[in-house]
C-alpha cells in the first residue's frame, strides 16, 4: 500500500515538473514574440515617402520611371504627373500640387520665374535635348524657297532659342546683341523673305505638313516619333546650353527626398540609360 502510495505522488510530481516546464516555455516564447512585436511596429511605421514630379513625357517621364526602383530602395515612392504643356508644371510647383519638376532648362525657368512671380530654383542639370529643324518637304537647307513658312514657338526663350539656330544656319541674321530671348524684331536680314508662324510647342511637329521647316522641341519630336539626329535638316550641336533641370521650391529643394532624385537623375545607370535608348536624341549634361 505504501509503495503505490509513493508511486503515485511520484507521477504527481512528474505531472507538476512537466507543467512548469512547459509553462515556463511557452513564457519564454510569449517573451520572445512581445520583444519582436515593437520591432514589426517600427518597421510599419517607416512609410516611404511620397514625391510628386511633374514631367513632359519624352524623355523626362520616361527618365523617371527609369528610375522608380532605385528610389523605391532608398524609401521614395515616386509619382509621375504628365504634362503636354509648358506652363502647368511650374504653376503646380509653385501650389505645391507637385513636389519638383522635370522638363525645362534655365533660360525658361527664368522666364517663367518672371512671369508667373515665382522662385522655383533648379536643382541639378540631367540632360540635353538638341533643339532641331525639321521639314517634311525638303531635305537640304538649300532647297527652302524664298517665302517659305516657318513654324516656331511662340514661349520668349523657345521662340529666341529657334531664331538663332535658324541664324547659325544662315537662313536669317539677328542683331549682335539678341540672345535666347531674341523675337522677331531682331531680324536685320531675311534673304529668304522667310514668315514665321508662332504657336504652342506641343503643336509642332503637328504642323509639319501645313508649312516648310518647324522647329520643334526634342521632347515633342520624339513624341512624334521623329528621330532627331536622322530626320532634322538641321540640330543644336551637343554642346548646347540649354541643359533640362530638376526643378525644386527654395522650401523643399534641400529636402531629403529631393536630394535622393537628384543623386538617381545623376546617377551612372541614368547616364547609360539616355545614351542607349536616344542614341544622342538627348545627351547626359553631368
Amino acid at each position: 500500500m505504501r509503495k503505490m502510495t509513493l508511486a503515485l505522488l511520484t507521477l504527481v510530481m512528474v505531472a507538476v515538473l512537466a507543467a512548469c516546464g512547459s509553462n515556463n516555455t511557452n513564457n519564454a516564447s510569449s517573451g520572445s514574440d512581445e520583444s519582436a512585436a515593437p520591432q514589426n511596429s517600427t518597421a510599419a511605421s517607416a512609410e516611404p515617402v511620397k514625391l510628386v514630379v511633374g514631367a513632359t513625357a519624352v524623355p523626362h517621364a520616361e527618365i523617371l520611371e527609369h528610375i522608380k526602383p532605385a528610389l523605391a530602395a532608398e524609401g521614395i515612392d515616386l509619382e509621375i504627373k504628365e504634362f503636354t504643356d509648358y506652363v502647368l508644371p511650374n504653376k503646380e510647383l509653385a501650389d505645391k500640387t507637385l513636389d519638383a519638376n522635370y522638363f525645362q532648362h534655365q533660360p525658361y525657368l527664368d522666364d517663367q520665374n518672371k512671369q508667373l512671380g515665382t522662385d522655383l530654383v533648379g536643382v541639378v542639370g540631367v540632360h540635353v535635348e538638341p533643339f532641331g529643324a525639321y521639314s517634311h518637304k525638303y531635305k537640304t537647307v538649300d532647297e527652302i524657297p524664298d517665302g517659305a513658312t516657318v513654324a516656331i514657338p511662340n514661349d520668349a526663350t523657345n521662340g529666341g532659342r529657334a531664331l538663332l539656330l535658324l541664324a547659325k544656319n544662315g537662313l536669317i541674321t539677328l542683331k549682335d546683341d539678341a540672345g535666347i530671348e531674341a523675337t522677331k524684331k531682331d531680324i536685320v536680314s531675311n534673304p529668304k523673305n522667310l514668315k514665321f508662324k508662332e504657336m504652342d510647342a506641343a503643336m509642332l511637329p503637328r504642323t509639319l505638313d501645313e508649312v516648310d521647316l518647324s522647329l520643334i522641341n526634342t521632347n515633342y519630336a520624339l513624341e512624334a516619333g521623329l528621330v532627331p539626329t536622322k530626320d532634322a535638316l538641321f540640330i543644336e550641336d551637343k554642346d548646347s546650353p540649354y541643359t533640362n533641370l530638376l526643378v525644386a521650391r527654395p522650401d523643399n529643394k534641400d529636402s531629403d527626398a529631393i536630394q535622393k532624385l537628384a543623386q538617381a537623375l545623376t546617377s551612372d545607370d541614368v547616364k547609360k540609360f539616355i545614351e542607349d535608348k536616344y542614341q544622342g536624341a538627348v545627351v547626359p549634361a553631368f
